[in-house]
């Protein structure tokens, strides 16, 4: 059994639910979904331009826990861009 997971500040919300490729119905496109905590980090980091140390701080999680985030939301983030795949942005189910 995991760790429980760390209540995570998320101030930011995406614009939209999802962001899929131009002229390709979405049931014939894999889903990516992106967690909010996922954006958040990619939002103050890579939007807003700060370090992850004070990031880490904003969210109220750790700088390693923010890598993690930042790294795991790029992989998605570049997947969708390069493989034609729908990004869905997932509210957080606590």
């Amino acid at each position: 059994m995991g760790r429980p997971k760390i209540p995570r500040t998320i101030c930011g919300k995406p614009a939209n639910s999802c962001f899929k490729p131009n002229g390709i119905p979405m049931h014939r496109l894999e889903n990516v979904p992106l967690a909010d905590d996922e954006f958040e980090a990619l939002r103050l980091v890579d939007l807003q331009g700060m370090q992850q140390q004070q990031a880490a701080v904003e969210m109220g999680v750790s700088r390693q826990t923010l890598a993690n985030l930042v790294k795991a939301a790029r992989f998605k983030v570049v997947d969708c861009l390069v493989n034609g795949k729908a990004l869905m942005m997932q509210p957080d189910s606590d």
